[in-house]
């Protein structure tokens, strides 16, 4: 099921006896797990409203199996449980943490068959929920998935952010065009947390009646940090070195660590450089860049920066960032100096 039909079945009135909910969007998560608490109505904890958690999952069975005293139905709240986490592989992977997961293997399996010859009093007696970060399709979760509702809060992509920020502003009757909210998303992020928070302040601005515009979000907007890396990057492309230092030197005085700094503009740079390539080589930029379903977005503003670039000065500036991040460990030169001086040498 997907997040759109879960919320519109909530809103409904209607609940499934189980659920799994996973993924990270956690602001969308959050809040269907609480329209499912409003819906199952009141909870007494330990009479009707259990929680479970990874050191007392194994009682899990035994809750279900407990009535719930002057009560119709018992909620089972089951958060970061583990029994969804994906085998960890590979040599590092210690004897204790092997015989671990094949015991949460073995309960598992146990707890899947036991929902399946039990569905029935669960229908009857039990709303049983499942939150985790991740989960893979293991038995559990395809029985749960059979018999109930499993849903994946992935992130909202730039088409669904848009739909429900306008959905807000149109709450409070003020007017903004998918383009200005386009324009949000790029400058403030993909987290649907932070864009409520952004837009909130861009509504009690304009107030009933107003227009959000791109100037009032250049204004009243907390620019994420990897939006200001693109501006320092503009600048440089546009070879404006004090526009560029002066980015630089504002993300520093916002506290932003320089080792931080000094690596992300190395990735982004490496971007812009994988983006050429795909360019000339005519193959797509956003698998090429292993972008999310969310961050498609970022493609158009690759592409346009990277005209600013020809593709060898990409991979001298690169090169540079190695040599940098060599003498600065090793001390021949400070980070901050050596950054600085990379920057000035490209846009001279």
């Amino acid at each position: 099921m997907d997040i759109t039909a879960l919320e519109n079945e909530l809103k409904a009135g209607k609940l499934n006896n189980i659920y799994l909910l996973y993924g990270e969007e956690r602001f969308l998560l959050d809040n269907n797990v609480k329209k499912i608490k409003k819906l199952f109505g009141e909870t007494v904890n330990g009479i009707n409203y259990i929680q479970i958690d990874n050191t007392n999952v194994s009682e899990i069975i035994a809750d279900i199996e407990t009535p719930a005293f002057g009560y119709p139905q018992k909620l089972i709240v089951a958060k970061d449980t583990g029994l969804f986490q994906k085998p960890k592989r590979g040599k590092n992977v210690t004897t204790e943490e092997k015989t671990s997961k094949k015991d949460d293997n073995k309960f598992e399996n146990k707890l899947a068959t036991y929902i399946e010859e039990n569905i029935d009093m669960i229908n009857d007696s039990v709303i049983l929920l499942f939150i985790e970060n991740d989960a893979d399709k293991n038995n559990l979760y395809k029985t749960i998935d059979k018999l109930g509702c499993v849903c994946n809060f992935e992130k909202q992509k730039p088409a669904e952010l848009v739909k429900r920020i306008k959905s807000i502003c149109n709450m409070y009757k003020v007017n903004v065009d998918a383009v200005t909210l386009n324009y949000l998303i790029e400058n403030c992020g993909t987290s649907l947390q932070d864009l409520i928070n952004e837009i909130r302040k861009q509504i009690e601005y304009v107030g009933a009646g107003g227009t959000i515009t791109k100037q009032n979000i250049d204004l009243l907007g907390i620019k994420q940090f990897e939006s200001i890396i693109f501006d320092l990057t503009d600048s440089l492309g546009r070879k404006n070195i004090s526009e560029a230092l002066q980015v630089l030197k504002n993300l520093l005085y916002a506290k932003e660590p320089i080792q931080k700094i000094f690596i992300t503009l190395y990735e982004h740079f490496k971007k812009l450089y994988i983006t050429k390539i795909a360019i000339n080589e005519k193959l797509n930029i956003a698998e090429s860049l292993n972008l999310k379903p969310n961050q498609t977005f970022l493609v158009n503003k690759y592409t346009m920066q990277s005209k600013y670039f020809k593709e060898a000065e990409l991979r001298k500036l690169l090169q540079e960032f190695i040599d940098l991040d060599y003498k600065s460990k090793s001390g021949a030169i400070d980070l901050n100096v050596g950054l600085e001086a990379v920057l000035c040498r490209y846009c001279s």
